[in-house]
């Protein structure tokens, strides 16, 4: 049985109903990207979202995702695969978080909290040869969508990366954005959602194509703590700390415009 929960949203400029589902299983970390939705669980085992249920991928991920850039996951020993014609392949580089929601690049931190990522190029090569692109700074958290790239530190202070583009992944510079978060997820559609230490999820609102960094955090007033948040196609993917799936469906809030 799936329960549906009925969660208000509110804020700075903001108002929405988020329609949730309880979703059978339990992951330790999801990611939705693409119009696709993958996750693993606790045994690093390998999942994705078909037909209203799971269904195991072969291997072993501790951090896997999807987007533009395709599906690409990191083992425990933080080697990179990228799903390519039903099989995982082993590629160069060593990453501990990685994020393929930008337009057709891809993005990561590595074990020491350096950030990386591969231009258009690249992640199109059918090679398992790849040539990363090292940024300035350190994060443990990096993620990229249509209108830029956000990260967080150790100090879980966050970041907004200016000028990346396809082809041009590594950008100009930082920029701090106020608040504090120990994740932040960034969408195909340029929405942006985090995790702070105390389990609250939050969303920037008024993201665009000439805002692109947007306003001001809102919280979405959950009943209970959170580690992870994805997004994707107006849908929320939650999970609690203990494993629990929650999908959400977003109306009447503001999305980010062209």
């Amino acid at each position: 049985m799936i329960l549906v929960l009925v969660v208000l949203l509110l804020g700075a400029g903001a108002s929405a109903d988020l329609q949730c589902s309880v979703i059978p299983g339990r992951l330790k970390q999801v990611d939705a990207g693409a119009g696709q939705v993958y996750g693993v669980n606790d045994n690093d085992d390998i999942y994705q979202w078909v037909d209203n249920d799971w269904r195991q991928i072969p291997g072993k991920l501790i951090h896997v995702t999807v987007g533009p850039a395709g599906v690409w996951g990191v083992n425990r020993a933080n080697q990179i695969y990228k799903l390519q014609d039903n099989a995982w392949m082993l590629v160069t580089g060593a990453l501990k978080q990685i994020d393929a929601g930008g337009e057709k690049f891809l993005s990561g931190a590595n074990g020491y909290d350096w950030i990386y990522c591969l231009n258009q190029d690249q992640t199109l090569s059918r090679s398992a040869s790849l040539s990363y692109t090292q940024l300035d700074g350190s994060l443990k958290y990096y993620s990229c969508g249509r209108y830029g790239c956000w990260g967080v530190n150790m100090h879980n202070n966050i970041y907004y990366r200016h000028n990346v583009k396809p082809n041009a992944c590594r950008g100009s510079h930082w920029q701090q954005i106020d608040g504090s978060l120990v994740m932040v997820e960034v969408g195909t559609d340029g929405s942006v959602y985090g995790v702070n230490a105390n389990g609250d999820v939050y969303t920037r609102e008024r993201i665009s194509a000439s805002n692109p960094m947007g306003s001001s955090w809102t919280k979405l007033d959950f009943c209970g703590s959170f580690r992870h948040v994805s997004c994707d196609q107006e849908h929320i993917w939650l999970l609690t700390k203990d494993g629990d799936i929650y999908k959400c469906k977003v109306s009447g809030a503001a999305v980010p415009t062209l």
